[in-house]
């Protein structure tokens, strides 16, 4: 068995391609692995996450007059993208499918669907077969029992599959907070549904947003002065430029080489960087 380690197999948002597959009504009904409402909050996630970091996403249904649309969810993330209709049940086997996932000429790929046993375990086991390097998003899929959940995963990674959460990927795809270019797009995917964690950051902003109380001491506000204006979070702006430089000093010390100017968008050591270009379909 060859174990999946080292930097190298960690994804990357420049060499991934995300495929989700059949988050239709008919499929989401007999979910009962996981709360269906959990189901939909994962995989909207999924989808923001994969938006923000430029990853290619191919959205697939089956027989769709039956199934029904695909989430609307999931469709609005990416209004103008086209959504293929299959008959197929697995979907690696539809060349529709196939087709464009290769033509985004990534390697890592990222599959998510309902459900778990079926229409995800299908495709991922072939493909990993066929040498892709296949992650499935267990929190963005769901069987139709625990049981059909869990012993399809067990399968899967009997096949070489990985498997992770939407979280997991996106902090994955991240890697690092110093790039600045996504750090903030997926901060706001984070509040909006990583329920505890988002409300845990948004805590944090209001307790280095707040004013130190002044001391007894210092002298009264003047008669009559008015308040300088708040930003939109209500903080006020010189406290916003001190909390900022706070925090710059802190990553500073605890990472002194650390310069967002030259904060390398590379997710590869440098041994080991292709120089592939960033391509998006």
């Amino acid at each position: 068995m060859t174990f999946r380690n080292g930097l190298d197999s960690l994804l990357r948002p420049e060499d991934s391609v995300l495929v989700m597959i059949d988050h239709q009504p008919y499929q989401l009904a007999n979910v009962n692995s996981h709360d269906p409402q959990a189901v939909v909050n994962n995989t909207t996630a999924l989808a923001k996450a994969a938006k923000v970091f430029d990853v290619p996403t191919i959205l697939t249904s089956v027989i769709a007059g039956r199934g029904g649309l695909l989430f609307k969810h999931l469709t609005d993330v990416f209004p103008a993208q086209e959504v293929i209709d299959r008959t197929f049940i697995n979907t690696w086997q539809d060349p529709k499918v196939v087709d464009v996932v290769k033509a985004t000429g990534r390697k890592q790929l990222v599959i998510a669907g309902l459900w778990t046993e079926v229409c995800v375990a299908m495709p991922a086991i072939q493909a990993a077969g066929e040498g892709w390097d296949v992650t499935v998003i267990t929190d963005a899929s769901g069987g139709t029992s625990v049981e059909a959940h869990e012993i399809a995963i067990q399968r899967m990674i009997g096949a070489g599959v990985n498997l992770m959460t939407w979280l997991a990927l996106a902090a994955e795809w991240q890697r690092d907070w110093a790039r600045e270019e996504t750090a903030g797009a997926l901060t706001d995917v984070i509040i909006d549904h990583a329920g505890g964690s988002g409300i845990a950051y948004l805590w944090e902003q209001q307790l280095l947003n707040t004013p130190v109380p002044k001391a007894a001491d210092e002298p009264a506000a003047k008669k009559g002065a008015k308040p300088k204006a708040a930003t939109a979070s209500g903080a006020n702006p010189a406290n916003a430029s001190r909390n900022a430089g706070r925090l710059r000093r802190i990553v500073t010390q605890l990472s002194p080489d650390w310069n967002p100017s030259r904060t390398s968008r590379s997710y590869r050591p440098a041994s080991s960087r292709t120089g592939m270009p960033h391509s998006v379909s």
